[in-house]
């Protein structure tokens, strides 16, 4: 529930012709834009008179526009969609090249793709798109071979709608029923439907409200789910039993501090479910027993302030994930079933610092774990049964390595990914006794796309207090690092989230244009362990903005690119970055694309009836109640800090029914930027009208929004559009 986005998408494109654009063409002048209602709003917090001129955007009904976005108040709508025209007639320059972009990227995409199966019981899962298809198929097909089944068609699902989302889509124990989940609105409230997969037809259970995940009871003849409430906190877990009546749902458990997330998964033993309840540096787990129809949770160990743990089970053991004892980095132990609070805890891997353990998984005879060192991931795997190790690694300087689901615990057999930026994604099944791979499946890209024409590096950046900043680079050979390339530098930063050098086809539109695209791996992420993290959140927060700007003038100083050049790219926590990298080194940047942005944290985090507040004092500080907090929040918030100064060119974008990042955020940062900035720019807003966090559900409509960040970058990189 952090401000990150999900992986799937939302929404189609904006809607709202550009009227502008029209009036502009004939006459040749560029278009005015749009002047929000200037009516201040003031308010003394800690003995500072805060000021907010844009407050209104706010709408009152924010909740009722979330579930449905035609209540937006109509002056409100009028600015947005306003904005919209004004940012199609200054981008209008660039519609061929849009198109061409959408093109490029749609031709590295085989859209008849179509995953490695996943065995489970007499079955094996997967899922596929069809030639043209926008959304995906769910599909299953006999174990040993056989004609492949549609369960789910998310094309003839989606049709007629302006925005459709598959959340979850979890076949039941005996393979007899699917229960899937869909948010139609973009505002991540799913409903939970049940097929049956004999008929192919959804019974009349109808869960609405949801986060979308779904645990089946071993049974199969229901399952628990989470509920959102009308503030859009996941607090309470549901017991439902097919063909009752989802109103009379059972509560199994309940969280009443609106601080903390509740999220509901399934162990891979498939013995248990979890539910597991978190906030941003402690956790706490509660065991159901998926073989009692009426379990009820069982405590697993206490919540204690800043301990997190994970937990699996195997046989008469749980194995728990945990940075207790003062192990920053994590290490894994070993509890009996029976009693598994922290005095019974044994390490089974002991804490070593600068080795940050991210996750693992427990199957009957191996316990396998990934591993983060240096920015590089590494797949470990034990024998339980003799307690050997050994590692998956890979050579390049710079790649991603991942799990990937398997859903059977008696194998042997591990699924994982490896891609770097210059290699596409690889599909391994791996078997743990014979320590030998096959390959499964190679990313294909139907446009062509050679490696060897491409270079990718790790580089270091020192920060203002000489913390060597990792930084992944990719460009083409044949690109002249003279100093003159453009680049995009992109970064996130927040909540341990680290950024991996993985593969991504759509890069080479600009790569192949001569950019070079860089991640910086910042402070606030976990790339070098839980110390990076910790030394970029609170009041260490600027580290994380003081590492992006420390990367970007590396690359100039070693000619990879040069200031003014560099077109900062970032979503959500992402997009604050690129607000607080606006404000503190506008000459750097050519051009700033700033996704969904979280830009008006001070304002949003002194307002605790928003849905992400109370749980994120722990990442930004509670400004209500902690002075020093407001301060150091308001030093940074990138609303609170905007002057009158030289901006680069900006782009924001947002989701009308956005729950993350609500779309007055960057709907009033943009109007104060236009109204303070004493040059540069033009200062653009594109809101997604029908979409929420994560944007287009479509996977090709997704394709359209990038082309606009794309074309804005090529374009303001190299200086060939004025406003």
């Amino acid at each position: 529930m952090a401000r990150t986005s999900k992986t799937s998408g939302t929404g189609k494109k904006p809607t709202g012709k550009s009227q502008a654009a029209k009036k502009a063409a004939p006459s040749g002048k560029p278009p005015k834009p749009p002047k929000a209602a200037v009516r201040p709003f003031e308010r003394v917090v800690h003995g500072v008179q805060i000021v907010d001129e844009y407050a209104w955007i706010k709408a009152d009904n924010w909740q009722e526009i979330l579930r449905d976005p035609k209540v937006t108040p109509k002056e409100i709508r009028t600015l947005l969609e306003a904005e919209n025209a004004y940012t199609d007639a200054i981008l209008a320059p660039t519609k061929s090249l849009q198109r061409k972009l959408v093109r490029e990227m749609r031709a590295r995409i085989k859209e008849d793709e179509s995953e490695v199966p996943v065995p489970d019981g007499p079955f094996a899962y997967f899922q596929k798109y069809r030639e043209g298809g926008q959304h995906p198929l769910i599909c299953r097909r006999p174990r040993e071979g056989g004609r492949s089944r549609v369960m789910l068609d998310g094309d003839k699902l989606a049709k007629g709608k302006p925005f459709f989302d598959i959340g979850t889509a979890a076949h039941s124990p005996d393979h007899a029923r699917l229960a899937w989940s869909v948010d139609d609105k973009g505002s991540e409230y799913h409903t939970i439907r049940v097929r049956d997969l004999k008929t192919g037809r959804d019974l009349s259970d109808l869960v609405p409200d949801t986060d979308g995940d779904v645990l089946w009871s071993g049974d199969s003849a229901g399952f628990y789910f989470i509920h959102l409430d009308e503030k859009h906190r996941p607090s309470k877990v549901y017991r439902h039993r097919i063909g009752d009546d989802p109103k009379k749902a059972e509560l199994v458990f309940e969280e009443t501090d609106p601080a903390w997330f509740v999220h509901v998964a399934e162990c891979q033993s498939g013995v248990f479910g979890t539910i597991e309840i978190s906030d941003h540096e402690t956790s706490e787990t509660w065991l159901l027993d998926l073989r009692e129809p009426r379990a009820r949770p069982r405590l697993v160990a206490p919540r204690e302030h800043g301990v997190r743990y994970d937990v699996e089970h195997r046989h008469d053991k749980l194995f728990i994930l945990t940075n207790a004892d003062g192990a920053e980095d994590f290490k894994i132990v070993t509890a009996p079933l029976d009693h598994a609070t922290r005095d019974a805890w044994d390490d089974l891997v002991p804490h070593r610092l600068g080795r940050m353990i991210t996750g693992f998984v427990v199957f009957e005879n191996y316990m396998v774990r990934q591993e983060l060192e240096e920015g590089l991931p590494r797949i470990v795997i034990r024998d339980l049964r003799t307690h050997e190790e050994h590692a998956i690694s890979f050579d390049e300087e710079a790649y991603d390595l991942d799990l990937r689901s398997v859903l059977e615990f008696n194998t042997e057999t591990l699924r994982f990914s490896y891609s770097s930026m210059t290699t596409p994604v690889e599909i391994y099944d791996y078997d743990m006794a014979e320590r030998t791979r096959v390959l499964r499946k190679r990313q294909q890209i139907p446009s062509g796309h050679d490696p060897e024409k491409y270079v990718t590096r790790r580089l270091f950046a020192v920060s203002h207090d000489d913390e060597l900043v990792p930084v992944s680079i990719l460009y083409a050979k044949s690109t002249k690092l003279d100093g003159t390339a453009p680049c995009l530098l992109q970064g996130y930063g927040s909540y341990g989230s680290s950024y991996e050098a993985a593969f991504g086809a759509n890069r080479f539109s600009l790569v192949d244009r001569g950019f070079i695209f860089a991640i910086a791996h910042i402070r606030g992420g976990t790339d070098k362990g839980w110390r990076w993290y910790k030394d970029g959140k609170l009041d260490k927060k600027r580290n994380t903005f003081l590492d992006f700007i420390a990367a970007g003038r590396h690359l100039a100083e070693h000619n990879f690119t040069c200031e003014g050049n560099i077109v900062g790219l970032g979503r959500s926590a992402g997009g604050m970055l690129m607000g607080a990298i606006a404000n503190m080194a506008p000459d750097l940047f050519g051009a700033i694309v700033a996704g969904v942005p979280f830009v008006d944290v001070l304002n949003t985090m002194l307002d605790d009836t928003l849905p992400l507040t109370p749980p994120e004092w722990l990442e930004w500080g509670n400004p209500i109640t902690d002075e020093k907090a407001f301060e150091t929040i308001r030093s940074y918030s990138p609303y609170d800090n905007v002057k009158p100064q030289r901006y680069p060119a900006i782009l924001a974008t947002s989701g009308l029914t956005d729950p993350r990042v609500t779309y007055w955020e960057p709907t009033k940062w943009v109007a104060r930027l236009r109204a303070n900035m004493t040059g540069g720019g033009p200062v653009l807003l594109r809101t997604n009208m029908d979409a929420g966090h994560s944007g287009s559900a479509g996977r090709f409509d997704r394709l359209e929004e990038l082309a606009l960040d794309y074309a804005f970058a090529i374009t303001f990189a190299q200086h060939k559009l004025v406003a």
